[in-house]
């Protein structure tokens, strides 16, 4: 080796060096080319945070309102996670991670991948989007749904879905958050590769991506505040906003989804000093009624188990 070849190889690892914490904070790429928001972290991995006394209440109250052979079927699933401390969420599921028809809960997605767009290009929502943004969430509008996608990109938001940051489809979790369909009478333009779902979702993978909004793990501050703002003030009063009228102090952020005996809901509620996340999928005709029964239930049991309080036999129960 001459001495211009070591002078050489010095400099190059010398320029190699400087440039690898450049390297290693850049931000990587959408399918589509352009920069991607790096996602923060989990603060907690909501699976490793299973409460004992929550999960007893939720089997409880399952069995309580007479759903119990629903969930045992595969038919319901259910999710609810107290989250007021980010750090040390409380979570109790049955049936999380399974996999279910999801109707327009998936539009939740499409909400994500349209502020994680116009975080990635330092722009707000287009003007003419907004209002498609506000129907398709606060009203499950078809039309504007599909508009919105069409904007953020149908394979870009798969991407953003399945993101090593993000996973909010995971084969290891079997599935997730999914959309690959527009919201109007076309053919699916991508499947989920688990279970050929158009539009579907896990109640575990809805409850972190509510989880990771409230922790600010998504998106920008101003970009958070405008995702969370356009999931309230819900304009359907059914399934969880029609179980929870009997609690007008409760502020409820959500996004629900119905067709035919498919029945969803996933919402962020806060009240009685809690911030909670209630989230169900129900393939029954009935399945819009006991998401309504589930949400005041599952409510109180959330205040019911909150540390500080007794819990011994201060499970409640739902009146049946």
């Amino acid at each position: 080796m001459t001495p211009q070849t070591t002078c050489y190889r010095a400099l190059a690892c010398l320029l190699l060096a400087a440039l690898l914490p450049a390297l290693a904070t850049a931000a990587p790429r959408t399918a589509g080319g352009r920069d991607a928001v790096v996602v923060i972290a989990d603060p907690a991995d909501l699976w490793q945070f299973t409460d004992p006394s929550l999960q007893a209440g939720l089997e409880a109250v399952l069995d309580d309102l007479g759903l119990k052979q629903a969930a045992r079927d595969g038919r319901l699933a259910v999710t609810v996670a107290d989250i007021t401390n980010l750090d040390t969420p409380r979570v109790a599921s049955v049936n999380g991670d399974a996999m279910m028809y999801a109707a327009s809960l998936p539009k939740i997605a499409i909400l994500l991948g349209a502020y994680h767009k116009a975080q990635s290009l330092g722009t707000a929502i287009p003007e003419d989007l907004r209002e498609d943004v506000v129907q398709m969430i606060r009203y499950s509008s078809n039309a504007s749904a599909t508009r919105v996608l069409e904007w953020v990109g149908r394979e870009d938001l798969l991407a953003l879905l399945q993101s090593p940051g993000l996973k909010l489809y995971d084969p290891e979790h079997n599935g997730g958050l999914w959309v690959g369909k527009d919201y109007a009478s076309s053919n699916a333009f991508h499947r989920d590769p688990l279970h050929n779902l158009s539009h579907g979702a896990t109640t575990l993978q809805v409850a972190r991506l509510f989880y990771l909004l409230e922790a600010g793990a998504l998106l920008d501050p101003a970009h958070t505040r405008e995702m969370k703002a356009a999931l309230g003030d819900p304009g359907i009063d059914h399934k969880f906003v029609k179980g929870l009228a009997g609690h007008p102090d409760a502020r409820i952020y959500r996004k629900s989804g119905t067709w035919k005996s498919f029945h969803a809901d996933g919402a962020l509620v806060e009240s009685g000093g809690r911030r909670m996340v209630l989230v169900a999928l129900a393939e029954d005709p009935r399945g819009g009624q006991w998401l309504a029964d589930l949400a005041a239930p599952l409510h109180d049991l959330v205040l019911a188990t909150a540390p500080g309080r007794a819990r011994e036999g201060n499970t409640p129960r739902s009146g049946r």
